[in-house]
């Protein structure tokens, strides 16, 4: 089987995560060694990848289940051999959610590296108020159970074919 294809059965692995709640805020995670300011403002971090892999949609929310418009969303993520791009901007981007507090993301499913599960770094923030930093990860990868970083309630559900949701909460 080759690389692209095994990328493709991982993101058809059945999504069974937990559904995230309001009232609950998103939990926050590490960084990691890899992140970037002043990633350029975008919904795609497709360049130059003929297939998209990946189409992340949600929401961003209050505790009280209120939409928070102008939601801040910076992602970045390793690429198809699970390396980061650390001297331009590949597979880095941020975003602003809309009036409803609505995001979507086209991507590809990021590649393992050595001691992690497949995943994508997220920071959110509502105007004005403090960062959230976490990671999203694909239910049903096998990685998920070697990762020590790894929590279930921060899968990413699945929608339909090559795409998912997810739904912050944040302080707002």
């Amino acid at each position: 089987m080759k690389r692209r294809d095994l990328l493709g059965v991982a993101l058809l692995l059945p999504f069974e995560g937990l559904a995230q709640t309001c009232g609950i805020v998103t939990p926050r995670q590490t960084e990691g060694p890899f992140f970037k300011t002043d990633s350029p403002r975008r919904a795609s971090l497709l360049e130059g990848t003929e297939k998209t892999g990946l189409v992340l949609v949600g929401t961003v929310l209050s505790p009280q289940c209120k939409p928070v418009p102008d939601a801040l969303l910076d992602f970045w993520h390793s690429n198809e051999q699970g390396a980061y791009d650390n001297r331009g901007f590949r597979y880095r981007g941020h975003q602003y959610a809309d009036a409803q507090g609505r995001f979507r993301l086209e991507t590809i499913v990021p590649a393992q590296y050595p001691g992690r599960t497949r995943h994508i770094h997220v920071r959110v923030q509502a105007p004005g108020k403090r960062i959230l930093t976490t990671q999203l990860y694909f239910p049903g990868d096998p990685g998920n159970r070697r990762d020590g970083l790894y929590r279930p309630e921060l899968e990413m559900k699945k929608l339909k074919d090559e795409e998912a949701s997810f739904d912050f909460v944040v302080e707002a």
